[in-house]
Order: C-alpha cells, then sequence, then structure tokens
C-alpha cells in the first residue's frame, strides 16, 4: 500500500498547493492544508519528561488559547482521560459511541491534531470549580502510574470504547491527548 505524504507550500495567503507523488513525479493540486503531528511515544523517557516539564509550568492563572476550561479543569480531564486509559471504569458510554469505537479509535490514533473545541465522554467534561494544586498533582500521578508500569501492561490492558492497543498506539494517544492540552495552554 502506497503512503502518501504532503507537503504545504504557500503561494499566496488564500492558496495553498499539496504536492503528491505519482508515477511520473509529483503533481500540484490546489487544496486545504493537511496538518499532521509528528509522531512520539509517551513511553520514550525523554518523550515523558518533557510533558512533565511542561506540566510543571502551568500555574491557576495560565489563559488557554481556546476553549472553556481553566487550568484546573484541564487537569481533571486530562487526568481523567488517563486513569480510564489506564484501567478506571468509563461509565455512561452510549450505545452508539460503542458501536463506532473502531471508527473513532481510528480517527484518535491519526496523525492529525485533535480538532479544537470538540465534544468529548460525558465522564470527561469538568464544569465544576477544581483545586489546581491537587488536580495538577492528579495529572502527574496518573502520568507517573501509566509512564512506570510501561509498555507491557498497556498491551495487555483493553480500552473501554477502542477496544485492544498496542503498546505504541496507547504511547501514542497519551501523548497527542496530553499534548493538545498543553498546547492548549501554550506551555
Amino acid at each position: 500500500m502506497t503512503q502518501y505524504v504532503y507537503s504545504t507550500i504557500e503561494l499566496q495567503e488564500s492558496n495553498v498547493y499539496l504536492m503528491q507523488p505519482r508515477a511520473s513525479g509529483l503533481r500540484m493540486r490546489q487544496g486545504i492544508a493537511l496538518s499532521v503531528m509528528e509522531r512520539k511515544n509517551f513511553y520514550d523517557q525523554d518523550t515523558y519528561q518533557a510533558l512533565v516539564s511542561r506540566i510543571a509550568r502551568l500555574t491557576p492563572d495560565t489563559v488557554p488559547a481556546w476553549g472553556k476550561m481553566n487550568a484546573a479543569q484541564m487537569c481533571a480531564h486530562t487526568a481523567e482521560v488517563s486513569e480510564v486509559a489506564n484501567g478506571k471504569p468509563l461509565v455512561g458510554t452510549p450505545w452508539y459511541i460503542r458501536l463506532m469505537g473502531g471508527l473513532i479509535k481510528k480517527m484518535v490514533l491519526s496523525d492529525k491534531p485533535f480538532p479544537r473545541g470538540a465534544r468529548t465522554h460525558p465522564q470527561y467534561e469538568i464544569a465544576t470549580a477544581e483545586d489546581f494544586e491537587a488536580q495538577k498533582q492528579r495529572l502527574l500521578d496518573v502520568l507517573e502510574a501509566i509512564y512506570s508500569t510501561g509498555r507491557a501492561h498497556a498491551s495487555e490492558s483493553k480500552h473501554p470504547i477502542f477496544g485492544p492497543m498496542t503498546a505504541d498506539e496507547h504511547g501514542w494517544v497519551t501523548y497527542k491527548h496530553v499534548d493538545h492540552h498543553l498546547t492548549q495552554f501554550q506551555v
């Protein structure tokens, strides 16, 4: 199976051209820019330490670039998602979400960044006021637990929506979700 790698060239402010590989060389077509993330693995020590360092820079007054959550709510949300990925029960999942689990898993594991302001599972919605220091520590604790149990535990666990995941998939989606919210808060 051929994988296409797209690169963008901005020729004018309103026009973005995509270079597509084909048998006779590259073909240029007008289109929308595709954003692709660098794939990192949470279980890589440098990646894990970089996330911990970014979390350490969060303060209760850190303002998000988008969204409605404050820093404490973001820490609580990210910790809750990570706890579920590490085995905590996920309750109240609508039947149609379970039915579409494979499709959702494919979207979550893609190299495309998460969309800003996307809906989330009801258990992950944090609408109440939270204690910043307690939630920041909770996030650090769950990430430490996931990191210390390692790849073996990740490959043995089953996500309540996505089903079985490899250690690399688990490491990627953990990094991708935490990075998404740290980017949201510009740290």
